[in-house]
């Protein structure tokens, strides 16, 4: 877990997996954006698919409640035609993710990966390795952010604050 120290406004940035889910949340004062914390979720790979989500769910509302993030930046759903098995999952987990961020009354925004990478390097097929130089850059980290996971969830809150994030929440709760 990466942790830093500081308060204003506070985006959590998610990388939604079965296996592992990345978070990561930033806290934004005007032009500066600093890394809060950062982390993985695990689930255990050979539990019955519900004790899986309820480890997803059961995470993200630990987050949630030890940060207390304004909003939520969750990757979107990638589905490739070979493997829609994956995608099912996929589903499954982000559904957990979104109903965590739901009871919070927390909005959330759905990015694309290519609009991840768009938004942090202009390039909408940026390597992992490209990906994680710009987080660093951005976050002003002593380091490259580490494991991909939690690299993915700061880029996806990254670009949850560049972009924002306009839902009916959002709009409910200014």
């Amino acid at each position: 877990m990466i942790k830093g120290g500081v308060s204003g406004r506070r985006i959590l940035g998610i990388d939604p997996g079965l296996n592992t889910t990345g978070y990561g949340v930033i806290e934004v004062h005007g032009a500066t954006i600093k890394l809060c914390e950062a982390g993985i979720i695990r689930s255990r790979a050979k539990d019955p698919l519900e004790m899986r989500l309820r480890e997803i769910y059961t995470g993200v509302k630990e987050v949630i409640e030890a940060l207390s993030p304004e909003m939520m930046a969750l990757e979107q759903l990638f589905s490739h035609y070979e493997r829609p098995r994956t995608a099912i999952l996929m589903g499954h987990a982000r559904g957990v993710i979104c109903l965590a961020a739901g009871e919070a009354a927390i909005p959330v925004g759905h990015f694309e990966p290519t609009r991840v990478k768009k938004v942090l390097t202009g390039n909408g097929r940026a390597p992992k390795s490209q990906m994680q130089l710009a987080v660093k850059l951005q976050l002003r980290l002593a380091n490259l952010p580490e494991p991909a996971d939690v690299a993915d969830a700061l880029a996806i809150a990254l670009c949850g604050h560049h972009l924002g994030i306009n839902t009916p929440l959002d709009k409910l709760m200014k």
